[in-house]
């Protein structure tokens, strides 16, 4: 009788709607659900997977989904209610750290690496684009997004005028190819598996990964609406567990087929496999431009990161400089949910909210409980180190 009424409860639970888009750093949430990880904890997920961050954005907004995996800039965006209706966002651990690339058409491509030779690969890009009558036109997947803050971040570090020298297009990262190809834009920053598609279909080359950019750059995290947090407690616990449970999965390089083979079906990634595999660590023949999962503390929601995407929105003009970054960060950003669900699974967990970033060219260790965490380089390509104001920061 019990596991009757065990069953009749389940049933009852509210299903958790989790968004994604065909990215490579979706594959902790998909392999969580695939895997039975979520069914495991007791959680019904649906997960949904959508065109573009304008989709993912507009149905948290409306509650027509109750969670995502998302660029955490838009998470504040929507938080703020810039596109429209505010709609209150918790994120309460990380997915993932690198992935994207910068890739531009082959020609151009081709004459940024020979100018490199004496420059940065962003001062080369520099030197082509002073070249040019008109700006040059580069594909973003969201204005609210890292791809966004971290292209704009680079280009500036080799000494372009983005007001004037660049045209910024949004594209959705599944388009991006396409829109190389057919010359609606010259290059583009964005998630894999989308730059090894490009260069295996012969209309780009990358120039830079996330790492060229910063080291270990966070890419996407799990927002959830605030809302449904809030009502229901134990299954957000339950839903991060399958998660970092999946996270761990898909970073083991021995899993690396199998995950790409999973992400590769047509209701997720709908791609070549092997172009899948090429950013899956143990999958790919260089670490240059891999998506980390679990190594790194990937999975752990860092205040000192929301706080680096606050600073350069408001840098760009994408949010009020005179926001409360602290304030901001500490509504959306959710460490002590991280610690209650990783600390009583026995996971080691950062014993501060925040960390220097940038600040280290080589492995280091981090203080946490029960034991450290092994980090790896943190590095900006313009040799900045960011410190979060707002609480102390782990060394």
């Amino acid at each position: 009788m019990s596991d009757i009424v065990s069953l009749e409860a389940r049933k009852s639970e509210p299903r958790l709607r989790i968004g994604i888009l065909r990215l490579t750093d979706s594959a902790p949430v998909i392999a969580a659900q695939e895997f039975g990880y979520f069914a495991d904890e007791g959680v019904d997920v649906e997960l949904i997977t959508e065109p573009s961050w304008a989709n993912i954005a507009d149905k948290l907004s409306f509650g027509f989904l109750d969670a995502a995996v998302i660029v955490p800039p838009l998470a504040f965006a929507i938080e703020l209610g810039l596109r429209g209706i505010s709609q209150p966002l918790i994120v309460p651990c990380g997915i993932s750290l690198g992935g994207n690339t910068v890739t531009l058409e082959r020609g151009l491509a081709a004459r940024v690496r020979d100018a490199a030779q004496s420059l940065s690969m962003a001062e080369a890009l520099a030197a082509q684009i002073r070249r040019r009558e008109a700006p040059l036109p580069l594909g973003i997947v969201h204005a609210y997004s890292t791809h966004n803050l971290l292209l704009r971040y680079w280009l500036a570090s080799g000494g372009i005028d983005l007001a004037r020298a660049v045209k910024f297009t949004v594209v959705p990262p599944a388009r991006a190819v396409e829109a190389l190809a057919s010359g609606q834009i010259a290059g583009f920053c964005a998630g894999a598996p989308w730059g090894e598609v490009a260069a295996r279909a012969a209309v780009g080359t990358t120039v830079a990964t996330s790492d060229d950019i910063w080291r270990n750059a966070p890419e996407k995290a799990f927002a959830v609406r605030r809302r449904w947090a809030d009502d229901n407690p134990d299954l957000l616990k339950g839903a991060i567990r399958a998660l970092l449970r999946a996270a761990q999965f898909c970073d083991a390089p021995e899993n690396a087929s199998y995950s790409a083979a999973l992400l590769s079906r047509h209701r997720y990634l709908d791609t070549d496999s092997h172009a899948i595999l090429a950013s899956l660590p143990g999958g790919a023949v260089t670490s240059q431009n891999l998506s980390r999962f679990w190594r790194h503390a990937a999975t752990f929601p860092w205040r000192s990161h929301a706080g680096w995407f606050l600073q350069q929105m408001a840098r760009w003009n994408l949010i009020d400089d005179g926001q409360d970054h602290a304030a901001l960060a500490a509504r959306v950003y959710r460490p002590d949910i991280y610690r209650s669900v990783a600390g009583a699974m026995g996971l080691a967990v950062p014993l501060a909210d925040s960390k220097a970033e940038g600040g280290h060219d080589k492995g280091w260790m981090l203080d946490a409980v029960p034991r450290p965490i092994a980090m790896g380089p943190d590095l900006f390509c313009d040799g900045t180190v960011f410190q979060d104001e707002a609480a102390p920061a782990a060394q």
